[in-house]
């Protein structure tokens, strides 16, 4: 066991060394780093790899890639660390790649909306980028996350009810393989017929699959009204049945999302606001100063249907802002009910028609198993959260927590739903998986992976079982 351990310190030492021969000292061993590196924004305990590699060219990928492709070394790719799910976790050490310095925006056709970024670009920074171009990305999943990182996992947010999930928004790619090659995949058409869809093979393939480092993107143009409301009501079943039926009726909501009655209590508590301590729907309108009238108007007598109350509207960006503030304040605010708490984040989706029975089952879950869970969703596509704050020290809590999460994507399978909606798989959701899609397709899954990494070195351990 001993020899063992070093021979691989002596190869990870001459790896390193080799490594650092190109890139300088855009390498790093410090535990500082690696321990930054280890984690995401999840439950997950840190697992750090070896060595942190800052990457600012795709060809430097390659090369980092086929070094590693060579000693049978673990690659993971790192963007902002924002991941939910255990993404970024070392589970076989190995060599990171960080992205972040790779955040040029390359190239922005405004004619055909569409733009070219590097992985390590944030989606605030393009839209900052694009702010004077009327035109912009609308792909939102709260935090500022990198576009390649959102691509890798598949992301969606706050607007994917009417703009589409990152699956929709990308149409081509730049990968770097295990074997190091460079591939391009798709194109800056709209649409073609040309072969297997490779683009989106590597959507949410985390990683596991090659490392995504460039990204072709659809652009939206910014809408010449934009309005925005919240409104009450006295339980969730009526919430989400006021969703569905606006949905169902071709109503183009940008925005609709639902935040729970407990939810709401701890964002007065933390943000210092004054919220009706009710079940809340947040919703936004994009169009013409006509259609947002409409909209809105035909949103508002829906809801009066299912007994909404304490309508607020606001047309002003300053005032915009502020009623989404709730919206956005939701997880610290959790963290702040429970001081020293950690967040066990889960989410699944399901058809819009089994949200109100999904949500409520769940919520009757949570107080039997006396948890503070408080949910939070994008309920215009049938998506929501559950988040449990807990002491990662009390084991009692956190066995509730995953017996919890267990339940809950059952049930929402059951439904003809999926265990995630946005999340990804990483190592979180990875038990669900076999589950939801049968042995068969989780076969072709494994076959897809070790045609494409036979080593099983691109970020091992997720997505699926090799």
């Amino acid at each position: 066991m001993n020899n063992s351990t070093k021979i691989t310190s002596r190869k990870t030492e001459k790896l390193v060394e080799n490594l650092r021969h190109f890139l300088g000292d855009r390498v790093s061993t410090a535990t500082s780093l690696r321990e930054q590196h280890g984690h995401g924004e999840s439950w997950h305990p840190a697992q750090l790899p070896d060595v942190v590699c800052f990457v600012q060219t795709t060809e430097e990928v390659a090369k980092i890639v086929k070094l590693c492709t060579e000693t049978g070394t673990a690659i993971i790719a790192f963007g902002t660390g924002t991941s939910l799910e255990g993404q970024v976790q070392a589970v076989k050490g190995g060599v990171c790649i960080d992205l972040s310095q790779m955040n040029a925006v390359l190239e922005v056709n405004n004619d055909d909306l569409d733009c070219r970024v590097e992985a390590g670009v944030t989606r605030r920074q393009l839209n900052q980028y694009l702010r004077d171009s009327g035109l912009f990305f609308p792909v939102d999943p709260g935090a500022d996350a990198s576009l390649g990182g959102m691509t890798a996992t598949r992301a969606s947010g706050t607007n994917a009810v009417r703009y589409g999930t990152m699956r929709e928004n990308v149409l081509g790619l730049t990968v770097v393989t295990a074997n190091g090659d460079i591939v391009k995949t798709g194109s800056r058409a709209r649409k073609s017929s040309a072969g297997y869809d490779l683009t989106k093979l590597f959507i949410g393939s985390e990683g596991t699959l090659g490392i995504i480092t460039e990204i072709q993107l659809r652009l939206f143009g910014v809408t010449e009204a934009t309005s925005a409301a919240i409104v009450n009501f006295s339980d969730v079943a009526s919430a989400a049945e006021a969703t569905m039926l606006t949905i169902q009726m071709g109503i183009p909501v940008a925005r609709i999302e639902l935040i729970d009655t407990a939810m709401v209590r701890a964002v007065n508590s933390y943000s210092k606001t004054d919220y009706p301590e009710l079940d809340t729907l947040f919703l936004e309108f994009h169009g013409t100063e006509e259609s947002v009238t409409e909209q809105a108007k035909l949103f508002g007598e829906i809801s009066t249907e299912f007994g909404a109350t304490g309508f607020q509207w606001a047309n002003k960006q300053e005032e915009r802002n502020r009623l989404w503030r709730a919206r956005h304040d939701a997880y610290y605010a959790g963290l702040a009910i429970v001081p020293g708490s950690r967040g066990y984040v889960t989410d699944v989706c399901v058809p819009i028609s089994r949200l109100a029975e999904c949500i409520v089952e769940t919520q009757r879950d949570i107080a039997e198993q006396g948890l503070f869970a408080p949910i939070v969703g994008h309920v215009g596509d049938g998506n929501f959260h559950a988040t449990v704050y807990l002491d990662p020290e009390d084991k009692v809590t956190f066995d509730k927590a995953l017996a919890f999460d267990k339940r809950l994507v059952k049930r929402a399978q059951s439904m003809g739903g999926t265990c995630t909606g946005e999340h990804g798989i990483g190592l979180g959701k990875l038990k669900h998986m076999r589950n939801e899609h049968g042995d068969t397709a989780i076969e072709l899954m494994q076959t897809i992976k070790q045609a494409l990494d036979p080593q099983n070195i691109m970020n091992p351990g997720k997505v699926v079982d090799c």
